[in-house]
């Protein structure tokens, strides 16, 4: 059955009204709140219609009315406009961004301004190492025996290895692997790296082969065989801000899925260039997160992806102003990214 324009109407007041009262909603409440045009009887009809088409349903023997997962999804699909940000929800953004220092703080202070902005659970992807480059390689000697590796990703990421030698190396040598290693590898993606790698040892004369050899043993390491992400997380505490029927009355399967990380990669990660994903209750493959919904997008300088964020709460979400703050912290994070 296809609904018409004024069943989609009451649907949208149900839902606009139940995200923000957290009440259920009732005929009367919807003729005297919003300007349908007709009398409550005539909405009544229509939440009947709606009802049995499983866009809403009646928590418990009242009145009133809650959207279902199909309804928030036809609202979000048909109904709901992005709401724009104003010019101060814009500058509190870039003001907030602006400051910071370091990828590390980059990241922290986004997941910070989502959870603060959506009033949800913020969860930010730092920028992963299989969609990154090599910016620089720096070899610092620790000993005569001993080197720390600091690989410098094109994305701000920075990671740190310990290089045991098997004999001591000059100054100048250390010098010269330093100028060879990024002559090799500096603006390579990391994914296509270990040919190269090979082929350091390969080139290196016999006297240097064993520490070109140990040397390439933990460039493989750093710049390929990592395989964890990182995350961060914040506004955990936000979930409780709902009402009786959120989450269906426990937070246990999401808190115990919030301290997954295999499973809030998978929430927020694969996501194409200016693509937002909304996934409401039973879309979300997880189980444990079947009362929840998730909105998610990519970040990154100009159209290239290098991490995934997103926010996490009940279906009673207020979808348009999720959507509209997801997307624009993601093109400043975006923005910072490709000034740095």
């Amino acid at each position: 059955m296809s609904l018409d324009d004024r069943k989609l109407e009451v649907l949208r007041a149900i839902v606009e009204d139940y995200v923000e009262t957290q009440e259920p909603v009732g005929s009367k409440s919807l003729v005297e709140r919003h300007a349908l045009g007709v009398s409550p009887a005539t909405v009544r009809n229509d939440m009947a219609v709606l009802e049995e088409e499983g866009y809403i349903r009646q928590p418990h023997t009242s009145a009133g009315r809650v959207p279902t997962d199909a309804g928030y999804r036809l609202f979000v699909d048909r109904l709901s406009k992005v709401k724009p940000l104003t010019p101060a929800e814009r500058r509190a953004i870039e003001r907030f961004l602006i400051g910071a220092v370091d990828l590390d703080d980059v990241v922290h202070r986004t997941v910070r301004l989502l959870a603060q902005l959506t009033r949800q659970v913020a969860v930010v992807q730092y920028p992963s190492l299989a969609r990154s480059s090599v910016r620089h390689l720096e070899l610092v000697p620790i000993s005569t025996t001993r080197l720390m590796l600091v690989m410098i990703a094109d994305t701000g990421r920075v990671e740190q290895r310990l290089v045991e030698l098997p004999e001591p190396v000059p100054a100048d040598d250390v010098t010269d692997l330093r100028r060879r290693v990024n002559e090799k590898l500096a603006g390579q993606r990391l994914a296509d790296t270990p040919p190269l790698v090979q082929g350091l040892v390969d080139d290196c004369s016999p006297g240097h082969r064993a520490t070109m050899a140990c040397l390439a043993s933990v460039l493989l390491e750093t710049l390929v065989e990592r395989s964890e992400e990182r995350l961060a997380l914040a506004g955990t505490a936000n979930l409780t801000r709902g009402g009786v029927l959120d989450f269906q009355g426990t937070l246990r399967p999401v808190l115990e899925a919030l301290e997954e990380e295999v499973i809030l990669l998978k929430l927020i990660g694969d996501l194409e260039p200016s693509k937002t994903r909304v996934r409401i209750g039973d879309e979300n493959q997880i189980d444990n997160l079947r009362s929840a919904s998730v909105v998610s997008t990519g970040y990154g300088p100009g159209a290239t992806i290098v991490g995934g964020l997103g926010v996490l709460g009940p279906t009673r979400m207020d979808y348009p102003g999720t959507i509209a703050t997801v997307r624009a912290v993601a093109r400043y994070v975006g923005d910072l990214l490709a000034q740095n």
